[in-house]
C-alpha cells in the first residue's frame, strides 16, 4: 500500500517519452549543425559511388561510367581539375557550353548544338 502509486508511475512514464523525444530532437539539430558547418554539399552528386563522369567528344553530352571500366567510344574523361562533382557546380555550367575536341582541346561548342 506504501509502494509507488499508478498516478506517479503513469507521470513517470510519461516524462521518460518526453525525455526521450527531447533527446532525439537534440540528436537531429546536432547532426545538422555538423553538416552545415563542415560545408557538407546537399548538392546532388553527377554520379554514384564507384563511378567517374566522362563527357561526349565535340558535344556537351555525359555519362557516368564505373571506375574499373575505360570511357566508351566516342566519350573521354573531362580534363583534370575540371571535372564537375555536383549537379550546377562551376564545372558542370562550364561544360554546358564548351567539350574538348578529337585532339583533346577545349572548345567552345555553339548555341542548340
Amino acid at each position: 500500500m506504501y509502494g509507488t502509486s499508478r498516478i506517479s508511475r503513469a507521470a513517470s512514464a510519461r516524462r521518460g517519452r518526453r525525455a526521450s523525444r527531447s533527446a532525439a530532437g537534440l540528436a537531429l539539430a546536432a547532426v545538422t549543425t555538423a553538416v552545415l558547418a563542415t560545408g557538407c554539399s546537399m548538392q546532388d552528386a553527377i554520379c554514384g559511388g564507384g563511378e567517374y563522369p566522362v563527357m561526349t567528344i565535340g558535344a556537351t553530352g555525359s555519362a557516368c561510367v564505373s571506375d574499373d571500366e575505360d570511357p566508351p567510344k566516342g566519350y573521354v574523361r573531362y580534363p583534370k581539375g575540371k571535372v564537375p562533382e555536383h549537379v550546377d557546380d562551376k564545372w558542370d555550367v562550364y561544360w554546358r557550353t564548351h567539350s574538348v575536341d578529337k585532339d583533346g582541346r577545349i572548345i567552345e561548342v555553339p548555341a542548340g548544338s
